[in-house]
């Protein structure tokens, strides 16, 4: 008996399921819903136009840099072309302080999630670089070894160099106000595409601006850090081996050294470290870079801290590194080594976006260490925050001059 009642509720359970789907189509007309893998352009992820729907489910799918498409652009996609292209290098091994920044690309990439929430309308810079023609793509991470710092500094250089010498996707084209057709800036006559890298600690920037020497030659820097990071290695560390004097304090002195920066038309932002002594002020001078202390924006304000930037640099080419610690530690406590006296978001934001204009041929922000941070992703958020100024500045200044 009661193997009949099984099976009668059993059927009964069989039949109301068949009716389902004809319930279901009866009430929707699935001939015009979007199927899921719709994708408006191949090659770029979907994102609101003006007075287009926004806010919708941006916590979805894997997470990469706002949302943009993964292209696995050192393996089975190396040769895909882009515009602008994000990877990380999670390296740490050269801190000083507190480690961590290996998983800083990936607490940058959960910070971006919400960067396109509302759309990517930039309203000081009146852009939305997500719509601006330009392809941009998330490569995901240069596979950097724990273990030697030595051979990780090369995969860096040798991931980086992979990127920036593919040929730009997209061609310069026309100057805005004369119509003249542009050329490229750099030194190989190429119109290489740019690149975002997520840090990693600042040791990175050494084998970034080998890279980009290849391409430029000498470059111009733009440095927004609480510290100077040209302490002669003897002083920062004491050098114990020829591998440890290379650092996250002592990068830009080698990267002088070596002649990849251009001295004189390179600058500092946000500097508020202690020092050894003035000595290290004569080394940095020596090291190709002009000062802005932190302190200064409570007498200049955003402003001039622009206007001194664009002073030093000119029209020149130019890479910008950004070390989060150039925040205060309010805004930004997940970093290795946190500095009291900083900017806020609001005002490193108002200045990235005055420097609209220059050639800003490649960029890193560093120092991420997301262990650090606030259950709010107070860092991450304001990392992420950052990249999308220069995403925008960027995208309304193309690599390209008139021809003289």
């Amino acid at each position: 008996m009661m193997f009949f009642v099984t099976c009668v509720t059993l059927a009964c359970f069989a039949a109301l399921a068949s009716l389902v789907p004809v319930l279901a189509h009866d009430e929707h007309d699935h001939d015009n819903q979007m199927p899921l893998d719709y994708v408006r352009f191949p090659y770029q992820a979907v994102y609101p136009g003006d007075n287009q729907v926004t806010a919708d489910s941006i916590f979805s799918g894997i997470t990469t840099f706002a949302r943009l498409p993964w292209v696995q652009c050192l393996g089975k996609d190396k040769n895909e072309l882009f515009d602008v292209a994000f990877i990380g290098a999670p390296f740490d091994t050269g801190t000083s302080y507190r480690p961590g920044a290996r998983f800083g690309p990936a607490g940058i990439r959960a910070g971006s999630r919400r960067l396109t929430l509302y759309g990517g309308y930039n309203v000081p810079l009146e852009v939305n670089p997500f719509l601006s023609g330009l392809k941009l793509v998330d490569c995901g991470d240069i596979p950097v070894t724990p273990y030697d710092n030595k051979f990780a500094i090369e995969q860096i250089e040798l991931g980086h160099k992979e990127l920036l010498h593919r040929p730009a996707f997209s061609p310069l084209g026309n100057d805005s106000v004369t119509g003249q057709v542009l050329q490229p800036i750099s030194v190989d006559g190429v119109n290489h595409p740019r690149i975002i890298t997520l840090g990693g600690d600042h040791t990175i920037v050494l084998p970034l601006l080998r890279s980009i020497h290849s391409a430029y030659g000498p470059i111009s820097v733009i440095h927004f850090d609480s510290h100077l990071d040209t302490w002669k290695p003897q002083v920062f560390g004491g050098a114990p081996s020829s591998q440890a004097a290379i650092n996250h304090g002592t990068y830009f002195y080698w990267a002088s050294q070596e002649g990849l920066i251009k001295n004189g038309s390179s600058i500092h932002g946000a500097i508020r470290t202690t020092l050894s002594g003035p000595a290290d002020y004569d080394n940095d001078d020596a090291s190709g870079f002009q000062r802005i202390e932190a302190r200064e924006i409570d007498t200049i304000g955003t402003a001039g801290i622009v206007q001194k930037i664009k002073d030093t640099v000119g029209d020149l080419p130019v890479y910008l590194s950004i070390d989060i610690d150039s925040l205060d530690p309010a805004f930004a406590p997940a970093t290795g080594t946190p500095e009291t006296g900083g900017w806020s978001t609001r005002e490193l934001r108002t200045i990235l976006r005055g420097l609209d204009g220059l050639h800003i041929v490649s960029a890193d922000i560093v120092e991420v260490a997301p262990a650090y941070d606030t259950n709010a992703e107070l860092t991450t958020m304001a990392a992420a925050d950052v990249l999308f100024e220069v995403l925008s500045v960027m995208a309304k200044t193309p690599l390209g001059k008139i021809a003289a």
